[in-house]
């Protein structure tokens, strides 16, 4: 008898593992894309910082990762269980706010790029640099980061929970968990070799060995392209995350875009969705900023 329930508890805890691998690898596959934007929001978001305080900086927003997704997961599942119908509308709240801030760093690029040949703005913009506190600066970088990580970390929860909503409670913790997990520590530890590729690249120059020396030479040329790039692409993705969660959330208009993309074929429904996305995105948060503006001079006006 013994012998007969032990045999059964290992029938169950296999049973259990391998539903678990299914599922997790169910949910990391659906979950990849937002692991893409993930990627090239945070590499962006903590640009900029002194090259000496770029793996603290990483390591700062990483433990603030890993703080939202112990918020998010224990929520997720209170809300799952007792208002489901509250998850939708909180997850198009957040994508709001990335599109608004997409569209923040849009004007503020614009704005830069307007008075970059005026001496007088150059100046004054270098001067509120040499006096900015760099402790400041730095808190802010890894605050903005946070709040970032914060909205992609719940749509990733959302996304997984979607998928395991149906299993026992106990597979539901442990693959939340396990996804929340991998993709800190995989997103954080590509972040922090991004930000460094200058540094090696230096390491690598001052090397005897003549290929050595060539990849030296090849990370310092890319380095600073890439995070160029990852600007741009960080700003999109804003808007491709936030825009998709918002009209996700709206079901006539997201069924809309869809049956309108399937009348062009593959091509379509594999590219229209992803435009519409980013276009509404950006009227999005173009519209919350216009509020938030407005409420910010009527405040002043009052004050």
């Amino acid at each position: 008898m013994a012998g007969s329930s032990l045999l059964t508890l290992l029938d169950d805890i296999a049973t259990l593992l391998d539903d678990i691998s299914m599922m997790g690898k169910l949910a990391a596959k659906k979950t990849a894309g937002v692991l893409g934007d993930d990627l090239s929001l945070n590499a962006q978001q903590v640009s900029g910082v002194r090259a000496n305080r770029e793996l603290p900086v990483v390591w700062s927003v990483a433990k603030g990762s890993l703080l939202n997704k112990v918020i998010l997961v224990p929520l997720a599942l209170l809300i799952s269980a007792f208002i489901p119908w509250a998850v939708t509308p909180l997850l198009m709240v957040g994508g709001a706010y990335l599109c608004f801030e997409g569209v923040e760093k849009v004007v503020h690029s614009l704005h830069a790029r307007k008075h970059k040949g005026d001496d007088n703005a150059r100046q004054q913009r270098l001067e509120a640099i040499a006096q900015q506190d760099p402790a400041v600066y730095e808190r802010d970088k890894v605050k903005g980061a946070i709040r970032t990580d914060f909205i992609l970390s719940a749509e990733i929860v959302a996304i997984t929970l979607g998928i395991v909503a149906e299993a026992p409670l106990l597979n539901q913790v442990l693959i939340l968990s396990g996804i929340a997990i991998l993709v800190t520590v995989g997103v954080y530890g590509i972040v922090g070799v991004i930000v460094k590729l200058d540094d090696m690249g230096y390491w690598l120059v001052e090397k005897s060995n003549a290929l050595a020396q060539g990849v030296g030479k090849g990370l310092l040329f890319i380095a600073p392209w890439l995070m160029k790039i990852l600007s741009v692409v960080g700003t999109l993705a804003m808007f491709l995350v936030g825009g998709g969660i918002v009209i996700h959330g709206i079901g006539p208009l997201h069924h809309a875009i869809e049956t309108f993309a399937a009348g062009y074929g593959a091509w379509g429904v594999m590219l229209l969705p992803t435009l519409a996305n980013l276009v509404l995105g950006f009227i999005i948060g173009a519209i919350v900023l216009s509020v938030v503006n407005l409420i910010s001079r009527l405040r002043q006006a009052n004050g």
